[in-house]
C-alpha cells in the first residue's frame, strides 16, 4: 500500500483516470509514510490527516463522475509553511511570530484547492527562511533523507525532506536566494526557481518566487502548469502563457550552453562537485550541444552587498518585535541582523545597488548563450545541526554564489541531480536560461533526466 506514495503526480493521475487506484488510497499511503517516516526526518507542519482524507473522498467522487477538477485533482501536496493557508498561523520558522491563522489562501494553495489537489501538510523551514538549512526555533530539525546526520537544505527545508522520502510527489517551496533549489540539490530531487513573476506570491519581494519540489522534471512541469495561473493579488506576475507545460521533448542538437564550474566567491566548489557538473555537461555535448566553459560574472562585491542589505531588512523586521518576542528569534539570526544596525544609509543602497549588477551581469550571460550548467552549490549537504556551511552567522552567504544570481536576474533555474559524493550524498546540477523560458529550462532538464545513468533507489527509512 504504501508503494503508492512514491508514484509520480503524471502517474497518480494516470491511474485515477484508468480506475486503478483511488485519491483515497493514495493519501492514506503518504499518511502512512508520514507515520513510519517523520518521527526521522521532521519535515512537516500542521499536519492534518482529517482534512486531507475528507478532500481525497471528493476527488474520488469527482473521477468516479469522470469531472475532475483540474489536472492535479487528487495528488497529495504539500505548501511550505511561509505560504499562508487558510485557517493555519505562519510561524515564518521562528518561535518569535504570534500565531494567528490566516483567513484565506495565498495564490499557489488558492490554485491547488482549484485544482483539486489534497494538501496534507504545510513544511518546515528555518527563522524567517534566511538558513540554507533547517534549523530554527519553533520547528523541530529537519534532516535529509539520505543521510539523517546531514541538512536537508534551506530555506524550502521540509520540502526538499518530504520529496525525497516520499511524501507524496508534489512539494512547493519558495526561493529568494536558492531556498528550493538547494534543498532540491541536497536532497537529489528535482527543484524549479521559474521566472520572476511566472508564479503569482503574495506579498510579492523582488527575488522572491514560488517553486514546485519533485522527483521528476514531468512532475515538475505539472505543477507549474498549476501554479502559473494568474492571480490579482500579485501586481508583478508575468501574464499567462499559452504553453503545453507538459511536451517536455527537445532538441538538445545545436544548442549553445555555458559551463560555470567555479564563480572563486565564497566556498571553493569541492573536487566532486566538479567532476559531477563536468560529466553532465559531456552528456548533453555527446548528445549534440556546443558547451563552452565561460568566467565567473557574480563578484565578492555583489555578494557582500546583497548580504548587507538583507542584513538591514532583516534587523528592520527584528527590531521593531517586542522584546520578548525579539528575544526567540534564533540567536544566530539574531547576531547576523543585529550587526546592521550602525550601518549606513550609503552602504544599505550600496547593497541594494547590487541587485542590479547582479542582474546585468547574469542576463549579459543569456545573450550569448541558451542555457547555463553549474553545480547548484560548492559542496554537498553539510550536518544537520549547523545553521549555516560555515557554522558562521557572519558569513551566511558563502555558499549561494551559483543561485543568487538567477533570483536578481528573474531567470529560470532548476536543480536535477547529476551524481553522488562517495558517501553516497546527492549533487545538484542547476541549468539556467534566458528570462522567461521556463519551458526550455524544463526541457533541458528532461532531456538530461533522460540521458544520465540510472538513479539510485530512494531512501527508505
Amino acid at each position: 500500500m504504501t508503494e503508492l506514495a512514491d508514484l509520480s503526480a503524471v502517474d497518480l493521475v494516470a491511474a485515477y483516470r484508468a480506475g486503478e487506484t483511488s485519491p483515497v488510497e493514495v493519501i492514506d499511503a503518504v499518511l502512512a509514510r508520514v507515520d513510519s517516516c517523520e518521527p526521522k526526518v521532521c519535515a512537516l507542519y500542521a499536519l492534518d490527516p482529517a482534512a486531507a482524507r475528507a478532500a481525497a473522498r471528493s476527488s474520488e467522487r469527482r473521477w468516479l463522475a469522470g469531472a475532475p477538477a483540474g489536472p492535479v485533482d487528487g495528488v497529495p501536496v504539500t505548501v511550505k509553511e511561509n505560504i499562508a493557508t487558510r485557517g493555519t498561523p505562519v510561524p515564518q520558522g521562528t518561535a518569535a511570530t504570534e500565531l494567528v491563522p490566516v483567513r484565506q489562501d495565498a495564490p499557489a494553495p488558492a490554485r491547488l484547492r482549484e485544482s483539486g489537489a489534497v494538501i496534507f501538510a504545510k513544511t518546515t523551514m528555518p527563522d524567517y527562511g534566511m538558513l540554507s538549512s533547517g534549523v530554527s526555533s519553533f520547528h523541530h530539525l529537519a534532516r535529509n533523507p539520505w543521510d539523517l546526520t546531514r541538512t536537508p537544505g534551506g530555506s524550502s527545508a521540509g520540502a526538499g525532506a518530504a520529496a525525497a522520502a516520499g511524501y507524496g510527489p508534489l512539494h512547493v517551496g519558495t526561493d529568494i536566494g536558492g531556498s528550493v533549489r538547494l534543498p532540491a540539490g541536497w536532497c537529489g530531487v528535482v527543484g524549479l526557481k521559474p521566472s520572476f513573476g511566472r508564479i503569482p506570491v503574495a506579498p510579492p519581494y523582488t527575488g522572491r518566487v514560488i517553486g514546485p519540489l519533485t522527483r521528476t522534471v514531468a512532475d515538475t512541469a505539472l505543477l507549474t502548469s498549476v501554479l502559473s495561473a494568474p492571480d490579482e493579488r500579485d501586481h508583478t506576475s508575468l501574464p499567462p502563457v499559452d504553453h503545453d507545460w507538459m511536451r517536455l521533448d527537445g532538441e538538445v542538437r545545436g544548442l549553445r550552453i555555458a559551463l560555470l564550474l567555479d564563480h572563486r566567491v565564497g566556498l571553493p566548489v569541492e573536487p566532486v562537485t566538479i567532476a559531477a557538473v563536468t560529466a553532465a555537461a559531456q552528456l548533453l555535448e555527446s548528445a549534440g550541444a556546443v558547451v563552452e566553459p565561460i568566467d565567473p560574472f557574480l563578484s565578492r562585491e555583489m555578494l557582500d552587498g546583497m548580504d548587507r542589505f538583507w542584513r538591514f531588512r532583516s534587523w528592520t523586521d527584528i527590531s521593531a518585535l517586542p522584546a520578548e518576542r525579539r528575544a526567540k528569534v534564533l540567536p544566530g539570526i539574531a547576531q547576523w541582523a543585529t550587526n546592521a544596525k550602525d550601518i549606513s544609509a550609503a552602504e544599505v543602497f550600496h547593497g541594494f545597488s547590487q541587485m542590479d549588477a547582479i542582474s546585468v551581469a547574469a542576463n549579459r550571460v543569456a545573450r550569448d548563450f541558451d542555457y547555463v550548467l553549474s553545480p547548484v552549490a560548492p559542496i554537498p549537504a553539510f550536518p544537520a545541526e549547523q545553521a549555516y556551511p560555515t557554522n558562521d552567522p557572519m558569513r551566511p552567504m558563502e555558499h549561494i554564489a551559483f543561485t543568487l544570481p538567477y533570483n536578481m536576474s528573474g531567470q529560470p533555474a532548476v536543480s536535477v541531480n547529476c551524481g553522488w559524493t562517495p558517501e553516497g550524498l546527492p549533487i545538484g546540477l542547476q541549468i539556467a536560461g534566458k528570462r522567461f523560458d521556463d519551458l526550455g529550462v524544463l526541457r533541458l532538464a528532461r532531456a538530461y533526466e533522460q540521458l544520465r545513468p540510472p538513479q539510485r533507489p530512494w531512501p527508505t527509512l
